[in-house]
């Protein structure tokens, strides 16, 4: 996939039409009442709004087509989804809905990547284990099975590593009559005392803050909702909510 001209189903995104303002609410009117054409002339003219926001994750090793389906899904939402009734511009409610729908996806998605020279080597140690299990009748060691493929022992050790699904901290590792240990249970904390009056500061600032600041911090990171979320609850503009935000999390920070 090139950046700046994308096939996705056959269509160069190069080419389409950019909606203006008024087209695209015009079309959202016609969406709304139920007309399916206008609803999917309204999403292929705001693709190019979706590779836009794309791009900005360029340097992220994910690959840009996929990233721009999920995209596309943002973009869906934000039509279905799109207040008519409220001054807002259709472009300002789509990109943050695009790029949380990406964020999510990538949030969702994170895990260790294992290159396949690194899983080849894990199913030949895996291979060389088992016929020397059954040669030895007992359990190889690392360095018999690192002898019998020709490599480092470290490499051996590495490869099976990999391999191996990570443990969730509340996997139970002990249970006594119906009370579990889990796997954060036996996890230390050297600075539990520093954490404890950190939670303290934290607090305190927060009691602080006045009235709109508490329930724009609480909407967003208690309930989860998005700056346009919120701004529409609280009739007032996105970047009003964004500059609140950022004055309260600063008093904070100080």
């Amino acid at each position: 996939m090139q950046y700046r001209k994308v096939e996705i189903t056959s269509v160069n995104t190069a080419k389409l039409k950019v909606l203006t303002e008024a087209e695209n609410k015009e079309l959202l009117k016609k969406a709304k009442e139920g007309d399916k054409a206008a609803r999917d002339k309204l999403i292929s003219g705001n693709l190019r709004l979706v590779l836009s926001i794309v791009q900005r994750f360029r340097n992220r090793d994910e690959n840009p087509d996929d990233l721009f389906q999920i995209g596309c899904v943002g973009l869906i939402k934000a039509c279905d989804n799109f207040d008519l009734s409220q001054p807002v511009k259709f472009s300002t409610y789509a990109v943050p809905m695009i790029i949380g729908e990406i964020k999510r996806h990538l949030r969702d998605n994170t895990y260790l990547r294992v290159s396949r020279s690194m899983r080849d080597t894990a199913y030949h140690s895996m291979g060389a284990k088992e016929k020397l299990q059954k040669l030895y009748n007992r359990e190889p060691t690392t360095d018999e099975i690192a002898a019998e493929l020709g490599i480092p022992v470290r490499q051996v050790v590495l490869a099976l590593e990999s391999i191996v699904s990570p443990m969730s901290l509340y996997e139970p590792v002990y249970n006594d009559n119906g009370d579990e240990l889990y796997v954060v249970d036996q996890l230390g904390d050297s600075h539990s005392e520093d954490n404890w009056i950190g939670e303290i500061s934290i607090k305190e600032a927060i009691r602080n803050l006045d009235d709109r600041e508490k329930l724009i911090l609480k909407k967003r990171f208690s309930e989860g909702k998005t700056q346009t979320e919120v701004a529409q609850e609280l009739s007032i503009s996105q970047a009003q909510v964004s500059r609140i935000e950022k004055n309260a999390r600063k008093k904070i920070k100080e």
